[in-house]
């Protein structure tokens, strides 16, 4: 993935799952422990599987919905000479857009997927922006894009704030060309027989971290245990 950036933006980043921050606490995975966005592996390898975007300006821009429609209120203060001033626009009466001023290329065959930041799910203040997903086809967009955002609803404030990301962007297939299909009943007798399998071992395989959360919820280790196996075996080839 290669970008091309207009004006003073900074550049996208790898997405870090900020511990303390919208990754959770660090609370370990013990016994009396309340449970984190970053206990759970698939959650927190999905978080970290794109780039990010963070916010690049001083002016903080609050984004409620009120009965006269999108409130976009922020002090933009003088406009820039070479950017759309100010960057953020209503968007019908339910979104509004954000002029990034970003270009972003991958190879051929692939294309850029923009996807709500991973924080916006760990949010308990309901602060953070919702971007809406869409599919940019790099290979013959060479443009600046924008992106756009879904309204809060009333009573909810968005707020962008410097330096915190509010966008996440994945590299995908362009068209992935699913043929989706039921299994055989050899296939999902297979499967099925692995489930098993795994079950009846996930004893030993969860021995030594199986823990009790302050909701009184049992947690264990085995997904994390054979993920971690698994990487480890495909690493060695």
């Amino acid at each position: 993935m290669k970008y091309r950036l207009h004006g003073a933006r900074p550049a996208p980043q790898p997405i870090q799952l900020a511990i303390p921050g919208w990754g959770g606490a660090p609370q370990p995975r013990a016994d009396g422990s309340h449970e984190q966005p970053w206990h759970c592996t698939p959650f927190s390898e999905s978080a970290r599987y794109g780039v990010e975007v963070p916010y690049p300006f001083d002016e903080e821009l609050r984004v409620t919905k009120s009965a006269q429609g999108v409130e976009l209120d922020a002090d933009w203060g003088e406009p820039p000479d070479d950017l759309m001033w100010p960057p953020f626009r209503s968007f019908g009466d339910d979104y509004y857009s954000y002029q990034i001023s970003l270009d972003l290329e991958v190879p051929a065959g692939w294309a850029i997927r923009t996807e709500p930041h991973p924080r916006y799910f760990t949010d308990a203040s309901n602060t953070t922006p919702l971007a809406v997903p869409a599919l940019i086809r790099s290979e013959w967009w060479p443009m600046m894009f924008f992106c756009i955002f879904k309204v809060p609803p009333p009573g909810v404030t968005h707020v962008f704030r410097k330096g915190e990301p509010f966008l996440s962007i994945i590299a995908l297939p362009a068209d992935p060309d699913l043929d989706l299909q039921p299994m055989t009943e050899e296939e999902a007798a297979t499967r099925e027989l692995s489930a098993r399998r795994l079950a009846a071992s996930r004893d030993g395989l969860a021995e030594g971290s199986r823990w009790l959360s302050s909701t009184d919820t049992i947690f264990d280790g085995t997904y994390r245990h054979l993920f971690r196996a698994v990487k480890a075996r495909d690493q060695g080839r």
